[in-house]
C-alpha cells in the first residue's frame, strides 16, 4: 500500500510537473554555468558557428538592418551572406541589452553567451516531460530528465557558450514529439506544425525530421479518419507558421530561390503541403484505401511541383561547385554517415537511440490492448525514433536529435523492467539486477566500456592536432594580434570566425558554403605555388598572414599539396614578400606581414 507521504509525492509529481521540471532545469543551469565559468569568462566559443552567431548579434546591435545578414568583416569589403535567420539572435541580443544595464558590454556578451544555450534546454525538458507523462506514467517524467542528462551528443548542444541554433532546433524537436502523442487532436497538430515552422525558420538542418513528423500525422489520419482535426491544425500551422517565419526573418539574400534556407523554394513547399493536407482533412473519405490514395496523390503533386519549379534544388541544397564539394563540403565530419566515424565516436552516439527504438517498440506492442491514444502515440514515437536512427546512416549530425528522441522509449523500458527487478525475491537481483538494468538502459555502460577497453583511442598525432587546433583559438592567444592596426588577415578557413570575434582584424574566409569562392581561394593559396599564393592574398587586400602549425586544417594542406606554398612555409622556407612579425613568447601562432 502507498502511505500518505507516498501519495502526496505522487500527487505533487502529477500536479506540479511543469514547475518541478523548471526547478530541475534551473539547478542544472546553475551547475553548468558554474562548471563552465572559465569558458564563459574567456568567451570560449569553441565552434566556428558560435563565433559567427555572436558576430551576427553584434552587427544587429551595432545598427545593421534586420534583414541584412551579410557579414562584412569576412571577405571584405563585399562580405558574404549568412544562410541563417535572426530568430536565434533575439534571445542573445535581449540578454546582452539587459546585462549591459549592470556591467560592461564585454562582460554582458560573455555572460549572455553562457546563459543563452540554457534557455532552449528548458523547452526540451518540458517537451520530453510532457511526452513521458502522456505515454508512460504521470510520475515517470523525472526519469526522462535524468536520462536526458546522460545523452552526450544532445547535451553538448545546451552547454554554456554553445550559442548557435542547434539547441533551439532540438527544443522544437522535443515539442514535435510531444505533439505527435498529444491525445488532444487540435492541440497536438498545432504544436507539431508550429514547432516545425520555427525549426525551418531557424535553418534546414531539421527538415528531414519535420518531414518525418508530417508523414506520421498523415499516417495517423490515413489509419483513423477521426484524426482529421489533428491533420487540419497541423496543416494550417505549418503553412501559416512558415509564412510568418519567412516574412519576419528571411534576409534580403533569401528573397530569391535558393535551396539552403527558408526561401521562396521551401516556403512554397510548406504552403502547398499545408493547403493540400488541409483539403484532405476536410474531405476525409470513409475508406482507408481512398485516404491512402489521396495522400499519395498529394505527396506526388508536391514532389512534381518541386521538380518542375525548383530543379536546381534536386542536388545538394548548398549549391556549391564540384571542386568545393570535393575538397571541402564532402569532408565535413558531421555530414558523413555514422559508420565512417571512429568507433570511439560512433558507438556512444548510436547506442542510446537503438535502446530508445527498442523501448518504444516494446511499449507500442504492449499498448495495443490499452487505450487507442496511448497505442497510437507510442506507434508515432517508435516510428519517429526509428527514423532518427536511420538518419544516422545518412549524416552523423542527426545524433543529437536521435538521442533526444530515444528518451521516451528508454524511460518506458526502465519503467517496465525496474519494478520487476525490485520485486524479485533475490537480493542480488534486486540490487545488482536493478543497477545493471539502469546502467544499460540509460546508455551509461557505453562510457564505462570505452574507458575500460580503451576502444579505438586517439593516436598521439590526433592528440597533437587537437591540442594545436584548440590552443590557437584561445582568447588570450588571439587577442595579442590587437597590438597591430586593424587590417585584413589571410589565414586558415577555420580560424576566420574566431579571428574576427576576438580581434579587430578582418578575415578572408570562414567555413560557410555561401563563402565558397573565398574558401577555394584560401585552399588554392596554401596548396599552390608561392607566386600564386602572393597573388591571391594581394587580390583580397590581405596585409597579414596568420598560420597555426599543426592545426588540423594545416595538416590537410601539407598532406594534399606536397611542395605547395604552405608545405614550404611549414618546412621553414622564407619568402622575400613575407616578413615575420613578433608575437608574445610561447604563442602557437606565426604572423607575417605581406609586402
Amino acid at each position: 500500500m502507498i502511505d500518505a507521504r507516498g501519495e502526496w509525492w505522487r500527487e505533487t509529481l502529477d500536479r506540479d510537473w511543469v514547475r518541478l521540471t523548471l526547478v530541475f532545469w534551473a539547478v542544472v543551469s546553475i551547475w553548468f554555468f558554474a562548471q563552465d565559468w572559465n569558458q564563459v569568462r574567456w568567451l570560449s566559443l569553441g565552434d566556428t558557428d558560435d563565433n559567427m552567431r555572436l558576430m551576427q548579434v553584434r552587427a544587429l546591435l551595432h545598427g545593421q538592418p534586420w534583414y541584412d545578414l551579410r557579414q562584412y568583416r569576412m571577405n571584405p569589403p563585399a562580405g558574404f551572406d549568412i544562410h541563417w535567420s535572426r530568430l536565434v539572435d533575439l534571445p542573445i541580443a535581449a540578454l546582452i541589452l539587459t546585462l549591459r544595464l549592470f556591467t560592461s558590454n564585454s562582460w554582458a556578451e560573455r555572460i549572455a553567451c553562457g546563459i543563452a544555450p540554457l534557455l532552449p534546454l528548458s523547452v526540451a525538458m518540458l517537451g520530453l516531460s510532457a511526452t513521458v507523462r502522456r505515454l508512460v506514467s504521470p510520475y515517470a517524467w523525472p526519469l526522462a530528465l535524468v536520462f536526458l542528462m546522460g545523452t552526450s551528443a544532445t547535451m553538448l548542444m545546451f552547454l554554456p557558450e554553445r550559442i548557435d541554433h542547434h539547441g533551439w532546433q532540438l527544443a522544437m524537436l522535443s515539442l514535435t514529439v510531444a505533439g505527435l502523442c498529444d491525445p488532444r487532436d487540435s492541440r497536438g497538430g498545432a504544436v507539431v506544425g508550429l514547432a516545425s515552422a520555427a525549426s525551418l525558420t531557424i535553418g534546414l538542418e531539421m527538415l528531414p525530421f519535420s518531414a518525418g513528423a508530417g508523414a506520421i500525422i498523415a499516417l495517423r489520419w490515413i489509419w483513423d479518419r477521426q484524426e482529421a482535426r489533428r491533420l487540419s491544425a497541423y496543416a494550417l500551422t505549418l503553412g501559416g507558421g512558415s509564412a510568418v517565419g519567412y516574412a519576419g526573418f528571411a534576409s534580403y539574400a533569401d528573397r530569391v530561390a535558393r535551396c539552403d534556407a527558408l526561401t521562396p523554394v521551401w516556403l512554397s513547399v510548406m504552403i502547398a503541403a499545408g493547403v493540400l493536407l488541409f483539403v484532405l482533412a476536410r474531405v476525409g473519405p470513409a475508406s482507408r484505401i481512398v485516404r491512402l490514395a489521396l495522400a499519395v496523390i498529394a505527396g506526388a503533386l508536391i514532389v512534381a511541383g518541386f521538380v518542375h519549379f525548383f530543379p536546381q534544388c534536386l542536388g545538394r541544397p548548398e549549391q556549391v561547385s564540384p571542386e568545393l564539394e570535393r575538397n571541402w563540403l564532402s569532408n565535413i565530419r558531421e555530414a558523413k554517415p555514422i559508420y565512417q566515424h571512429p568507433l570511439r565516436i560512433a558507438f556512444p552516439i548510436t547506442v542510446f537511440p537503438v535502446i530508445g527504438v527498442i523501448g518504444a517498440a516494446v511499449a507500442a506492442w504492449r499498448a495495443r490492448g490499452a487505450g487507442a491514444d496511448r497505442a497510437v502515440g507510442w506507434a508515432a514515437v517508435a516510428l519517429f525514433t526509428a527514423f532518427a536512427v536511420a538518419m544516422l546512416f545518412w549524416q552523423a549530425r542527426a545524433g543529437p536529435g536521435a538521442q533526444l528522441l530515444a528518451v521516451p522509449g528508454a524511460v518506458a523500458l526502465a519503467w517496465l523492467l525496474v519494478p520487476r527487478l525490485l520485486g524479485s525475491g533475490s537480493m542480488l537481483i534486486r540490487v545488482f539486477g536493478t543497477v545493471a538494468a539502469v546502467v544499460v538502459i540509460s546508455g551509461a555502460f557505453v562510457g564505462l566500456t570505452m574507458g575500460m577497453l580503451k576502444v579505438d583511442p586517439p593516436s598521439a598525432y590526433t592528440k597533437r592536432v587537437n591540442y594545436a587546433s584548440g590552443n590557437c583559438v584561445r582568447t588570450t592567444i588571439l587577442a595579442a594580434l590587437n597590438r597591430y592596426p586593424a587590417q585584413t588577415v589571410f589565414s586558415f578557413i577555420d580560424l576566420g570566425p574566431r579571428l574576427i570575434t576576438i580581434t579587430h582584424h578582418d578575415a578572408v574566409a570562414g567555413p560557410y558554403h555561401r563563402n565558397g569562392p573565398a574558401i577555394l581561394d584560401v585552399q588554392h593559396a596554401f596548396g599552390g605555388s608561392p607566386l600564386q599564393a602572393h597573388a591571391i592574398m594581394a587580390r583580397h587586400g590581405a596585409t597579414l598572414l596568420l598560420v597555426c602549425p599543426n592545426m588540423s586544417e594545416s595538416t590537410i594542406y601539407r598532406a594534399r599539396n606536397r611542395g605547395g606554398f604552405y608545405d614550404q612555409l611549414a618546412h621553414g622556407r622564407t619568402f622575400d614578400w613575407l616578413t615575420p612579425l613578433p608575437l608574445p613568447r610561447g604563442s602557437p601562432l606565426r604572423l607575417f606581414r605581406i609586402d
